[in-house]
């Protein structure tokens, strides 16, 4: 199962359905125009690329390893913005997968590469400028993209300091 950690699979396996703690990074990344990557996932639905947490490996590993396995993309400098958690990270996946998730934002500052979508996750990759964005999103990504938007950009085009 392409995607998913081995740990997870292996406690799927011992806890069936119930509730499982899962820890994952998501990246905004902007091109050189400032429109931002998005990821039509085999859903349909859109989101950031990112993934979940490989046991020994820090958050900022992960943002850059989801990255790269999605988007062929080298990331060689990010921004930590925010973890979300509480009451908004409880779901209930499409097979029954009771999870709670823990989800940190960054900021991708620095990259290079060409553009390549993983079919094995991804429909396709877009750039989107921010008044131009799609409206089917899947789960919290919209979330994170409003935390952005808010607190980062906002802040940016107030001329205030960058947190």
């Amino acid at each position: 199962m392409k995607g998913i950690p081995e740990y997870v699979i292996k406690m799927r396996q011992k806890i069936g359905h119930e509730r499982l703690l899962l820890v994952g990074a998501c990246v905004i990344l902007e091109n050189s125009t400032g429109k931002i990557l998005l990821q039509q996932r085999t859903s349909g639905e859109w989101g950031l690329p990112g993934g979940l947490l490989e046991l020994g490996e820090s958050l900022a590993q992960t943002a850059i390893r989801e990255v790269k396995e999605e988007t062929g993309l080298s990331v060689t400098e990010l921004r930590q913005l925010h973890t979300f958690s509480g009451e908004y990270s409880y779901a209930t996946l499409k097979n029954q997968d009771k999870i709670y998730m823990v989800t940190t934002l960054y900021q991708v500052t620095k990259y290079h590469g060409t553009l390549v979508t993983d079919r094995d996750e991804s429909l396709q990759f877009k750039y989107f400028s921010y008044d131009k964005l799609p409206k089917n999103f899947a789960g919290n990504y919209k979330r994170y993209l409003n935390y952005y938007l808010e607190n980062v950009k906002g802040q940016e085009s107030k001329g205030s300091p960058k947190q």
